[in-house]
């Protein structure tokens, strides 16, 4: 059957039409992408990609939201839109539908997709195993986090988490320097607040101002941008530290969920991929003290299927709706 998968994201929402069966995705097609500042409503931006398919819509919803799910009401977490479950029959016109956590949604992806979707960062050159928990972490808009425990024959299960809201712990005086400097702002500072695409301004600033050097306002778009095309050493060394942080975020979670696998996702982890390879993530994922040699067998990969959290979110629908 065919369903309409949608990941709803903090910047961009996105839209494409899948063919499942039997639990799994068949197949999934090109994807329409729209702005979630251009559309007021979620109900808005749905009937904008009807028109941009320019065909009938599938009478069935795959949807995935950068928010807790609940029956009632979902505000979403860095995104002004507004979902009531109880009404997305009528104003999408579907018969049926399911709603999962957007992480959840990339924990269903990693679930079913093959290895070849994914590279190597650390650890262990070997595929995720078939057996145990695989923890998800992904810096994007925010920082995402699920995990996924595959059973025998095949089967498995997703855990959605709102993990990239535990606290952040700085090991070193430079990320001391910037938990201070967040302090300021927010009396408590997560891992999202470094380890997500917007933290890359608190990281640049800090590190400015310890090296004295004076620097404007600058936007995250504009540092990422700087940053990634290496024309500007602080943007460069911001980068840098990002991925160490995130290589001990990831540690984090790596120990507090006992997975047997780390995959790494989100909006920013595919654009990061050379630079993760070739900065310290490893180092600092496996620096956990008493617990260095367990980390250190623990593969960790790269997720590299663009659209993830469709692709999820339409195996989770499959999952619920066509077993």
């Amino acid at each position: 059957m065919e369903v309409v998968a949608v990941d709803i994201g903090g910047t961009h929402a996105r839209f494409a039409i899948a063919e499942v069966e039997g639990g799994r995705v068949v197949s999934i097609g090109e994807p329409v992408t729209q702005k979630t500042a251009e559309h007021g409503s979620f109900q808005l931006a749905w009937q904008a990609s009807a028109r941009a398919f320019d065909r009938p819509m599938p009478r069935a919803a795959a949807i995935a939201i950068a928010s807790p799910i609940n029956d009632e009401l979902i505000k979403l977490t860095n995104n002004p839109w507004i979902i009531r479950p109880p009404l997305i029959h009528e104003r999408l016109e579907v018969d049926s539908y399911s709603l999962i956590n957007d992480f959840g949604a990339v924990g269903h992806a990693v679930a079913q997709l093959p290895d070849s979707e994914f590279v190597h960062l650390c650890g262990p050159e070997k595929p995720l195993p078939e057996k145990g928990a695989i923890t998800i972490c992904g810096p994007g808009t925010g920082l995402g986090v699920a995990q996924v425990f595959r059973a025998p024959k095949g089967a498995y299960h997703v855990i959605s988490t709102e993990g990239g809201h535990m606290d952040f712990a700085p090991l070193d005086g430079i990320e001391d320097a910037i938990v201070k400097r967040l302090r300021t702002t927010y009396t408590r500072v997560s891992a999202e607040r470094i380890v997500a695409g917007p933290g890359i301004v608190p990281i640049y600033e800090t590190l400015a101002a310890l090296e004295g050097k004076p620097v404007g306002s600058r936007s995250d778009r504009e540092i990422w941008t700087l940053a990634l095309e290496g024309k500007d050493s602080l943007a460069v060394a911001a980068l840098d530290r990002f991925c160490l942080s995130l290589g001990a975020v990831a540690g984090d979670l790596a120990l507090a969920h006992g997975p047997t696998g780390v995959v790494i996702a989100g909006g920013l982890g595919l654009r990061l991929r050379d630079h993760l390879l070739g900065s310290g993530f490893a180092q600092r994922f496996v620096a956990k003290g008493r617990f260095q040699q367990l980390m250190a067998s623990i593969p960790v990969k790269l997720i590299t299927y663009p659209e993830p959290g469709l692709y999820g979110a339409a195996a989770a629908y499959a999952q619920e709706h066509t077993q």
